[in-house]
């Protein structure tokens, strides 16, 4: 029933106990991100090894008053009960995002999708413009009174635990110092993203990983890396370097939704093992990556379009074209007429979606052909 939660419900844990017992103690999650951890991709990122997955960013005033644009009202578009398939038993576990400036829709928001998730999540990260104007997301971070009180409220009233995601400061002793206030008003879990509120865009640069690690030391509950996670070779680092619980990667996972998995370099991403790496993970030799050992990005494709094409929930258009366009990114720099070609599609038609992809293959596949006989010929 869509109105009922499709996993018994165990009493609400909170820190380890609610990582362990109804998280499972995932070390590999992907991120929340706006319009591309939809249904679909979740199911997609699933598959290749994602052990816990969010959803985009639910606003949480616009859900709360149901702003709808036509005849779909907004609720029915981020997050469909009607179907049952989000945050079904396929769709778990599954940690819910909200953004917000006021604890009473933030509240009524969070109450009415608790029984489709495992936890809610509060956006205490997101640098965009449009957070800025909306006073959400990193744009909160001067307002400690306002930030405690939304969690906290949702830590005493939910049936289910309340967890946080946000940026670091410019200092490792604020960064800390606001880590211990978001755990001291109830945050289970806390997903420290290494940049500041400066850092985005062109100016992004490298997360710190110093930071995180600071973040983790000074605080009892589970706490997940963000940022600088784009290969599987970085997992590992990762979790060595900063000790934290697990890693959370977002542009890794675009690119590449096999990330979590050891085999997963493709020929259109080939990538080096960073000096020092604790992963074993080695860079494919070009016949095994052109002779199928490694999963390719146009295969990915074909598999993610399957995905949308086989469930009741609509995906929209703007996610199926974002992703496409990540995924094919190494061939479409190439070939020209098929990214205008992909970009020309307005309609959320996916054989037109499905016959870019194709074409794609298809000279891949010749192109392969070349490669593999002259990297033979080099051998003998």
């Amino acid at each position: 029933m869509p109105g009922t939660d499709p996993l018994p419900r165990p009493r609400k844990l909170g820190g380890y106990d609610f990582y362990r017992d109804v998280l499972g103690s995932p070390k590999l999650v992907v991120a929340p991100m706006v319009d591309q951890s939809e249904l679909a991709w979740r199911k997609m990122s699933r598959r290749y090894g994602a052990q816990l997955v969010y959803t985009p960013m639910i606003n949480a005033k616009m859900f709360a008053n149901n702003q709808g644009k036509g005849n779909k009202s907004f609720r029915e578009n981020v997050f469909n009960l009607a179907f049952g398939e989000e945050g079904g038993v396929e769709d778990r576990p599954l940690i819910i995002q909200f953004c917000a400036n006021d604890p009473e829709q933030l509240l009524t928001s969070a109450l009415a999708l608790q029984h489709r998730c495992d936890g809610v999540d509060i956006n205490l990260g997101c640098p965009q413009d449009i957070a800025k104007k909306g006073r959400y997301g990193c744009w909160l971070q001067e307002e400690w009174e306002l930030i405690y009180e939304m969690i906290n409220t949702l830590h005493t009233k939910l049936s289910v635990p309340v967890t946080a995601k946000f940026r670091v400061f410019p200092t490792v002793e604020r960064t800390v110092e606001y880590a211990k206030m978001l755990e001291r008003a109830g945050a289970q879990i806390l997903t420290c993203h290494g940049r500041t509120r400066d850092q985005r865009g062109h100016s992004s640069g490298l997360a710190d990983w110093d930071k995180i690690r600071a973040v983790k030391q000074a605080v009892s509950v589970p706490v997940f890396a963000n940022g600088n996670v784009l290969f599987y070779s970085d997992i590992a680092r990762c979790l060595e370097y900063t000790g934290c619980d697990a890693v959370m990667s977002a542009e890794g996972n675009l690119y590449n939704p096999a990330i979590f998995l050891p085999s997963s370099p493709s020929p259109c991403s080939p990538h080096p093992v960073p000096a020092g790496s604790a992963s074993t993970t080695i860079l494919p030799s070009l016949a095994q990556a052109l002779s199928g050992t490694y999963k390719l990005h146009y295969e990915l494709a074909l598999e993610y379009l399957d995905i949308v094409a086989a469930q009741k929930t609509r995906t929209p258009f703007s996610a199926v074209k974002g992703h496409l366009f990540k995924l094919l990114r190494p061939a479409l720099g190439r070939e020209k007429d098929l990214r205008e070609k992909m970009g020309r599609i307005r309609r959320e038609q996916l054989d037109e979606y499905r016959e870019v992809v194709l074409e794609v293959r298809e000279r891949m596949e010749t192109e392969s052909e070349f490669l593999v006989e002259g990297y033979e010929r080099s051998r003998r």
